[in-house]
């Protein structure tokens, strides 16, 4: 009698929930996927890539272009030395792998346990709201500038490096710690002789990724007014000079593949004592100069200003009206992230076969060039390109969301299909199986639930990005907060924020209960 899967029942419920919800998200967004290869639409298409050619190489453009480069690096390097001086006491402070209470049977305080309880709900606050976000509201507030990337990437990031240290620091063997703890150490000697020294090598490693992840971000501040890669690429992009557009996109992804490469690298040299004195030196180093580089334009900032309009968000507008708003736009952001994954998930499934090999060197080599272009351009400038190819509104965001994504997930598909064992495929093809049949009855159904909780992780991260896409027209929330913020509507915008707060929240959550039941 042949076994069946228990939980066949649960998953096949569970894709046809997914199933069902596609076709109202794309009624509501607007999203004609058969639209996109209508003769009309392939001629405007075919249009709008050729203005990309040639690239602009003129001089005085690409002298901006450097100068731009470099203050995105350094917008990216103080941005997160700034989140490390606010992540690192937090996450000392809170970390359960330091506390006396644990490591020796002491009572825990009451007060000592609430504050780090706040702590804890102010991380999530930081971290909740994009980084994209933070500098919109920063610009608002302020001024124009580097600063405002600056601070966003030192708040967003700051609540994620404060969660991530202190689970690093939870994570090393407690028998150091608990035998200081023992002799009556106090928590920072505890830190510094129990915990440091093996934590450190890790640390430094998730802090160089972030510096990688941070350069991302700073490269799309300027679409908000924010400096950087980003504002010329904004400015190009609103005078439709495509040649200008494909020279900021080549740059940009020569920039990540540059990162990449030196965080790689560094990540490595961290697992040697003399390799991480290095990557320190050079962290202080590159520190130091952004902040030279940078300072000069920070004059006209006015942080006197940042607290009165933080009291301008008080209380949350509540009415009847905006909240029916809120509503529709939360609708169409969780109809774009939704039909944006789905459709990414198809892409990227299409895209890993041959990205893992299956159709020979050169279908490998131009699918992963293809995947690391798709991946590498972020999400917001996937939509602010989506604008102009298919206008504004929420199809633009499902378009990019799509796009992105697609790299994203093909990537990882691609490695389960090489790390996934071919001895159930051979055999069917040693039975007589086409090519085909062997990939979808031997291959297919080890991989596919690996596949499946792929993509909820993404779609996880990827309700935080349709929320903001609407900062350059693509719809959902970002599109009202960037409304509300520009008629000055600070109450109507602290709504908004709020539930960006609550639907990325209640996301996470579906996603790990369908995640538990696919594993199941």
């Amino acid at each position: 009698m042949l076994n069946r899967d228990p939980a066949r029942w649960p998953r096949l419920l569970t894709a046809l929930v997914v199933l069902g919800l596609l076709v109202p998200s794309a009624a509501y967004t607007r999203f004609d996927p058969f639209a996109l290869f209508q003769p009309e639409t392939l001629s405007t298409l075919a249009g709008f890539v050729a203005g990309f050619f040639p690239p602009a190489t003129g001089a005085a453009f690409l002298a901006e272009v450097a100068k731009e480069t470099l203050t995105t690096v350094a917008v990216a390097s103080v941005g997160l030395a700034l989140a490390m001086a606010i992540g690192a006491p937090v996450a000392f402070a809170v970390s359960r792998g330091l506390d006396a209470h644990r490591l020796s049977g002491e009572r825990a305080r009451p007060l000592a346990e609430g504050g780090k309880s706040a702590l804890r709900a102010a991380m999530v606050l930081l971290r909740g709201v994009p980084e994209i976000v933070w500098a919109l509201l920063f610009v608002r507030a302020a001024g124009l500038g580097s600063l405002p990337a600056v601070l966003a990437i030192g708040l967003a990031y700051g609540g994620m490096l404060g969660k991530v240290y202190a689970e690093i620091v939870e994570s090393q063997p407690a028998q150091p710690a608990r035998a200081l703890a023992a002799q009556g150490a106090g928590r920072f000697v505890r830190f510094a002789w129990g915990v440091w020294p093996q934590a450190l090598p890790e640390l430094i490693s998730y802090t160089v990724y972030r510096w990688e992840c941070a350069i991302r971000a700073s490269a799309v501040m300027g679409f908000v007014g924010a400096g950087g890669i980003g504002q010329l690429l904004d400015t190009s992009i609103k005078m439709m000079n495509g040649g200008e557009v494909s020279t900021l996109l080549i740059v940009f992804l020569l920039l990540v593949l540059m990162t990449e490469t030196v965080s790689r690298f560094a990540r490595r040299a961290s697992e040697s004592r003399a390799g991480l004195a290095v990557v320190v030196s050079a962290m202080l180093a590159l520190f130091v100069a952004s902040v030279a580089w940078l300072a000069p334009g920070w004059q006209g900032f006015e942080f006197a200003a940042l607290p009165r309009f933080a009291a301008e968000f008080l209380p949350p507008d509540t009415d009847a009206a905006t909240l029916a708003e809120l509503a529709r736009g939360t609708l169409e952001t969780l109809a774009i992230s939704l039909l944006g994954s789905a459709i990414a998930f198809f892409g990227g499934a299409l895209l890993a076969v041959p990205a893992a090999g299956r159709f020979g060197a050169p279908a490998r080599a131009a699918a992963r060039l293809l995947l690391n272009l798709l991946r590498g351009v972020p999400d917001l400038m996937w939509a602010a390109l989506a604008v102009l190819a298919v206008g504004l509104g929420p199809a633009a965001g499902v378009l990019a969301l799509a796009l992105h994504t697609s790299g994203v997930l093909g990537r990882l598909f691609a490695e389960t299909l090489e790390n996934a064992p071919r001895e159930p495929e051979t055999a069917l093809v040693a039975l007589g199986a086409g090519r085909v049949a062997a990939f979808v009855h031997g291959l297919l159904p080890q991989v596919i639930a690996q596949w499946l909780a792929y993509t909820l992780y993404r779609w996880e991260n990827n309700i935080r990005i349709a929320a903001v896409l609407g900062i350059v027209g693509a719809g959902g929330l970002g599109q009202q907060l960037y409304l509300a913020l520009s008629l000055f509507q600070q109450q109507a915008a602290a709504s908004v924020i709020v539930a960006m707060l609550l639907l990325s929240w209640g996301v996470e959550q579906i996603s790990r209960a369908v995640r538990q039941r696919l594993e199941a």
